[in-house]
């Protein structure tokens, strides 16, 4: 069970701890006077805190060996698209804040030397010197370009392997490959078009200049939309997170009920592996029922089960749930038990009316032996700000990328509020 308290400028040690909400500023958070109208819930041993506030819109991050930070963010601040985070008087704040790059997006990641940034339609690298700094004033080498983007599930989120190869989402920019799309009683177009250049991941090498559709392989297809992924070291493979697909009532209220439309589809974990195949648009997972079923646009009627062939999920979560970030935990600071495990930031619903939304929480995955080991569970709670905040328009804080520090911290970004968490552990 998780008990809270709330943070105020005492520093008090309790069993769980909770931080208040906070409104966007600039400064330091301890000069910061807000009501604690939120309790952001982590487990007994954990605390959270807030190391970053007056952000634009931070999506992914990532940490580097010295514990800068690099941010994406969503919307241009200032002009800029990145952001270079420091605590340069070590009191666990990143109270300097260097913004470069004149393009917005999603995807950020370091690896060998280099930061990768994606804009919606490009990927660029920075090379680093040994103390994992940027030269901001460099021009950055664009390494992919000329990606789509239709203005529907745009983001290009990231990730590498440790064989030269960066896999890129590329979403579709369709509900299902309906005819009309969202639209009532609307069917499939058969074959889907999309998937020639959309609705999957892509792999490039990560050190070729200015690649393209025709440098890249389709890696893997049927996937309607990906912002959460990395490379698990552990099994040496892809895993991603799915945006699960919409409007199973409002398109087809002979078929689903407005409570089946709510929990329905999954959003799913999949490990990937080249070539593999999800099944989007032609299939849906129905967490409930345990099984691959034909979506409605293409015959199904809520039961039949989809073609062959298709990959089956790693974890199937609750629909529309908005799966952001995903990260494999490595660290030592944490308990054995999240040793790499997955975690998982629940960007939060907005379409599971007349149902309560859901999401807005960072849940945890055991894994053993590169397989799952337990069930799912709600790791940091309550971002929204309470039940009354529950909605995309009110919510106060979502999840949405994670990190590891050189230390083993979890941070997590809020792109609603502004704000970047840390998350430690004291035995």
């Amino acid at each position: 069970m998780k008990k809270t308290l709330l943070i105020s400028l005492l520093a008090l040690s309790a069993v769980g701890t909770t931080l208040p909400s906070c409104a966007n500023y600039n400064g330091d958070s301890t000069n910061n006077k807000q009501p604690a109208d939120a309790a952001i819930t982590v487990p007994s041993g954990f605390a959270i805190t807030e190391v970053a506030t007056g952000l634009k819109t931070p999506r992914h991050l990532v940490v580097n060996e010295k514990g800068d930070m690099y941010v994406k963010l969503g919307d241009l601040q200032n002009g800029k698209g990145l952001v270079l985070l420091q605590d340069a008087n070590k009191d666990g704040k990143f109270e300097k804040q260097t913004g470069f790059g004149n393009y917005s997006g999603t995807g950020i990641t370091v690896k060998n030397g280099y930061l990768y940034a994606s804009s919606n339609t490009e990927v660029y690298r920075y090379k680093l010197d040994a103390n994992g700094m940027v030269d901001i004033k460099a021009e950055p080498e664009k390494i992919i370009t000329g990606l789509l983007d239709r203005h529907q599930h745009s983001s290009k989120s990231i990730t590498l392997d440790n064989n030269g190869n960066i896999y890129v989402n590329i979403g579709a920019y369709s509900n299902s490959c309906q005819e009309k799309d969202r639209s009532k009683g609307s069917m499939g177009k058969q074959p889907c078009p999309i998937l020639d250049s959309a609705g999957g991941i892509w792999q490039f090498k990560s050190d070729k200049a200015n690649q393209t559709y025709g440098d890249g392989v389709r890696y893997a297809t049927g996937l309607r939309n990906i912002v959460g992924l990395d490379w698990n070291n552990a099994t040496n493979s892809l895993f991603v997170m799915q945006h699960g697909r919409d409007g199973l009532h409002d398109l087809f209220p002979d078929m689903y009920d407005t409570k089946q439309s709510a929990e329905l589809p999954a959003e799913c974990m999949y490990e990937l592996k080249q070539g593999d195949n999800a099944g989007w648009p032609y299939i849906y997972y129905d967490q409930i029922q345990h099984k691959k079923i034909l979506a409605p646009e293409y015959g199904g009627d809520g039961k039949k089960e989809g073609p062959s062939g298709i990959i089956d999920p790693t974890v199937a979560f609750p629909g529309h749930m908005a799966p952001n970030g995903l990260l494999f935990y490595t660290g030592n600071m944490f308990p054995e038990k999240y040793k790499n495990g997955a975690f998982v930031a629940f960007h939060g619903s907005w379409n599971r009316a007349p149902e309560p939304q859901k999401g807005y929480f960072v849940a945890f995955v055991p894994f053993k032996d590169g397989k799952p080991s337990g069930d799912w569970e709600i790791f940091a709670d309550n971002f929204a700000g309470g039940p009354d905040f529950v909605s995309p328009g009110k919510a106060k804080h979502r999840p949405c990328g994670l990190a590891q520090g050189p230390d083993g911290a979890l941070y997590v970004s809020d792109d609603q509020g502004g704000t970047i968490y840390k998350i430690t552990y004291k035995k």
